[in-house]
């Protein structure tokens, strides 16, 4: 393993001292996590983390990957989770979004197994690996969208947000069919979320298949689906 071993050192120093200790216990309980945080949120974070990442730059995928996983699995407080992320996302890793990366997501999202974790790497990582390799992409999606675990499945519904007006609808539909019937709340959210981003682009699509599916949605997915449209007075009522 190519570890980076004093960025990891020094994301944890740097969280523990921007921790504020009153604001531990309830980000803890909001996140119903098991593992503690330190009290530290995003803006704070982000302040505290920028300069530990410039002064340890990673150029190699190699030693991004090893590190960004070290920093995952040995994880004592939350935000050392969010630090690994964060690394993912900066300007000079760009390039590295790419179908290689996705064993490391793929561990993250099923480890991680929690909404904070997953709708992120859903719509920006793994929204960006699609992007650069859409066909690829697309078929392990529609993999995932029938997996055993649930946030893999969520991911591959969610993985479309940023499209706007570029979004596959026939892989969304792909993504939701095998979830439509589920009573998972998470992935009755997911698919209400997903069809409500898109109807910023596209209105008239999801009203149709909103009225086309309404037996089989979920009233939670409807609600979410048509929630703009609603109020926008694009729809009236919810089939």
């Amino acid at each position: 393993m190519t570890v980076q071993r004093a960025l990891i050192r020094d994301v944890r120093k740097a969280l523990k001292a921007a921790g504020v200790p009153a604001d531990a216990a309830p980000m803890q309980a909001y996140m119903k996590s098991d593992m503690p945080y330190y009290g530290v949120k995003r803006p704070a974070r982000d302040a505290a983390l920028k300069p530990v990442f410039e002064a340890h730059p990673i150029a190699r995928w190699e030693d991004l990957r090893d590190t960004t996983l070290e920093l995952w699995r040995k994880a004592k407080h939350r935000e050392e989770r969010y630090a690994a992320l964060d690394l993912t996302r900066r300007r000079e890793h760009r390039d590295h979004l790419v179908m290689k990366a996705m064993p490391m997501y793929e561990e993250m999202i099923v480890s991680g197994a929690w909404w904070d974790y997953v709708d992120e790497i859903a719509a920006q990582r793994v929204g960006a690996i699609l992007e650069s390799d859409e066909k690829k992409m697309a078929k392990l999606m529609r993999t995932w969208s029938k997996d055993d675990d649930m946030w893999k499945r969520r991911t591959s519904i969610l993985c479309q947000l940023k499209r706007k007006d570029r979004l596959d609808t026939k892989l969304l539909v792909d993504c939701m069919t095998p979830s439509i019937a589920s009573k998972e709340f998470f992935l009755r959210k997911a698919i209400g979320w997903a069809l409500r981003s898109h109807s910023y682009a596209d209105a008239e699509w999801v009203i149709g298949y909103v009225n086309d599916h309404a037996d089989e949605l979920s009233g939670l997915s409807k609600r979410e689906a048509l929630k703009v449209l609603l109020k926008r007075g694009d729809v009236d009522a919810i089939p």
